[in-house]
């Protein structure tokens, strides 16, 4: 699940929800509406996993 792995690297990470959502997705709730049970798009999931894959 996308959000579990959102959380996993901001938990890891300490980066703020807000400023991954502006880094990644341009979006500073970005994160707030995956918790809230947004569904992203196929395309959004793909943008998500291929940024944290680069910041492993």
């Amino acid at each position: 699940m996308l959000l579990r792995e959102v959380e996993r690297y901001l938990d890891n990470s300490k980066v703020p929800a807000t400023k991954f959502g502006r880094m990644v997705m341009k979006d500073p709730r970005f994160v707030f509406d995956l918790r809230r049970g947004r569904e992203p798009r196929a395309q959004t999931m793909a943008k998500v996993r291929q940024y944290l894959e680069r910041v492993k």
